[in-house]
C-alpha cells in the first residue's frame, strides 16, 4: 500500500515526518504487527523504529498491545485527524497566550499601533485630485453612492469614467434623486449597474473594497474624507450594499 505525494504533504503538515508516515502505512495495510515487522516493510532503521513507534503513539496515530512482545496497530485515519485538530487547537491557544504575554506588550509598548492612512480632503480640486488617483488604482470594482449635492463632483469626473479607468473595472452606481437625472452615466461601457433612491444621507466612493471617499452631509457636503482602514472601509461597503439592495433599478 502507497500513499500519493499529495497524502503525503498532508500528513506531513499535521506534523508526521517521512519515517513516521512510512510506518503508518504500512500498518494500514497490514494491521498488528511488530517493532521488526514494520521497520523491514517500511524500511526504517530498526534503530529509529521504536522512537518512530513513540512518536506515532504520543501523536495519536496509533496503539500498542499489553503483552510481549509488542505489536502495534494503526488508529482509524479520521480519529487520528480529529485527534491531531483538538491537540493543534490547544497548541494554537498556548502560542496565543505566549504572544499576549510577551510580545503584544513590547509592540504596545513602543506606541507601533496602526496609523491607517486618513484624509479630510478640503476644497474641490483637492477631491478631484484624490478621485483621478482612486480611479487609476481601481482594477475590479468602484461602488458610487451619489447624494444630490455630489452630482456636480461627479459631472466634473466623467473624463475619469471615460479614460481614467482599467477595462477590467466595473461601476456600480446609487444615486439619489429622478432617474432621468442620472440617464447620462450611461453612456460609459464601465457602468455595470444604476440604482435609484429617493434621499441619501450623504455617501461615497469605494475602490476595490480597499479605500473609501466619504462625502458627509445631507444638503451639502460638511466633510469629505479618504481613507483606506479596513475597517472603516469595510463598515461604508457593508453600509452601501444595505442601501443597493433596497434602491430602485433604473
Amino acid at each position: 500500500m502507497t500513499a500519493n505525494e499529495e497524502t503525503r504533504s498532508t500528513l506531513r503538515e499535521m506534523g508526521l515526518n517521512a519515517y513516521e508516515i512510512d510506518a503508518y502505512i504500512v500498518l494500514l495495510a497490514g494491521g498488528e504487527m511488530t517493532a521488526m515487522e514494520i521497520s523491514s516493510q517500511a524500511s526504517v532503521p530498526y534503530s529509529k523504529m521504536y522512537e518512530v513507534l513513540n512518536s506515532l503513539k504520543e501523536k495519536g496515530w496509533i496503539k500498542s498491545g499489553e503483552s510481549r512482545p509488542f505489536k502495534y496497530y494503526p488508529v482509524p485515519p479520521l480519529e487520528a485527524a480529529r485527534s491531531t485538530k483538538l491537540r493543534l487547537e490547544d497548541k494554537y491557544v498556548s502560542w496565543e497566550n505566549t504572544i499576549a504575554e510577551t510580545l503584544q506588550p513590547l509592540y504596545e509598548k513602543r506606541e507601533l499601533v496602526e496609523r491607517p492612512d486618513m484624509l479630510i480632503l478640503r476644497g474641490q480640486q483637492a477631491v478631484l485630485t484624490k478621485l483621478e488617483e482612486i480611479f487609476k488604482k481601481a482594477s475590479v470594482e468602484i461602488v458610487v453612492a451619489a447624494p444630490e449635492f455630489a452630482k456636480p463632483l461627479i459631472t466634473l469626473a466623467e473624463p475619469l469614467l471615460g479614460l481614467g479607468l482599467k477595462k477590467s473595472v466595473t461601476i456600480k452606481l446609487m444615486a439619489a434623486g429622478k432617474k432621468e437625472d442620472w440617464q447620462f452615466i450611461k453612456k460609459y461601457s464601465s457602468l455595470g449597474a444604476l440604482r435609484i433612491r429617493d434621499h441619501m444621507f450623504g455617501g461615497g466612493i469605494i475602490a476595490d473594497g480597499k479605500e473609501a471617499m466619504l462625502f458627509l452631509g445631507e444638503d451639502k457636503p460638511s466633510l469629505v474624507i479618504w481613507s483606506n482602514h479596513v475597517g472603516l472601509v469595510g463598515f461604508a461597503r457593508e453600509y452601501f450594499q444595505f442601501l443597493w439592495d433596497s434602491s430602485e433599478t433604473a
